[in-house]
């Protein structure tokens, strides 16, 4: 019994394999990840009390600023806390900071096999089945680390507690990573991320995972 029968080649599997791993990725959900850290020693019972998000005289009139606070208040009302007008009458104080700054990262490509860089569609080797001659094998080019330019998008808030001497009671991080200057498109997500699984256990570091619409 051979490995193909007649009328069917290995091209024709390779073919069907390369189709099938295209539909599977095409019909992922794309999503939004990001790394999470916080400490907390949040007080008991503090659903209905009151925060404020409190600014640094340089970025009050920041319209990034205002805009970025407001993904910050759409996503605090999970803790059950209400915004007060003003630093003095609140119980809590917001302070945030964010930034996206550059790095290098490196990723892992294929080098182009001896077949070219289109070899079989995508370049990633080559398959001689059996022919009766010893058994088939695969040709596999190197795998080469490339350097690439990636932003590092984070969010900073820590919270303070005024009942408590102004102690901090909440810190946490959220930092995520793209190719392009998108900050404000990852600040909504970012904002969620902060106050994913409210307050969480102090000295967390979890993975934070959301589906992206296609609409």
């Amino acid at each position: 019994m051979t490995l193909f029968s007649e009328g069917f080649s290995w091209r024709a599997l390779r073919l069907m394999s390369l189709v099938l791993a295209v539909l599977t990725t095409a019909c992922a959900a794309p999503s939004w990840s990001a790394k999470l850290t916080r400490y907390q020693q949040w007080p008991a019972a503090t659903s209905g009390d009151t925060y404020f998000i409190k600014s640094s005289p340089d970025k009050s009139s920041n319209l990034q600023y205002q805009s970025f606070a407001d993904s910050v208040r759409a996503s605090i009302g999970v803790t059950g806390l209400v915004e007060a007008a003003d630093a003095k009458s609140a119980r809590f104080v917001l302070q945030m900071d964010y930034g996206n700054p550059q790095e290098q990262s490196w990723v892992p490509q294929f080098a182009d096999s001896f077949y070219g860089p289109s070899a079989w569609g995508i370049g990633r080797g080559y398959y001689a089945p059996n022919d009766g001659w010893g058994g088939g094998f695969f040709y596999s080019p190197n795998v080469v680390n490339v350097p690439v330019t990636v932003y590092k998008n984070y969010l900073n808030v820590i919270i303070t507690d005024n009942q408590n001497s102004g102690a901090e009671v909440y810190r946490a991080t959220a930092v995520s990573y793209s190719h392009s200057d998108n900050l404000d498109q990852q600040m909504p997500f970012l904002s969620q991320a902060i106050f994913d699984r409210f307050p969480g256990n102090n000295g967390q570091v979890i993975d934070i995972r959301y589906p992206i619409s296609r609409d």
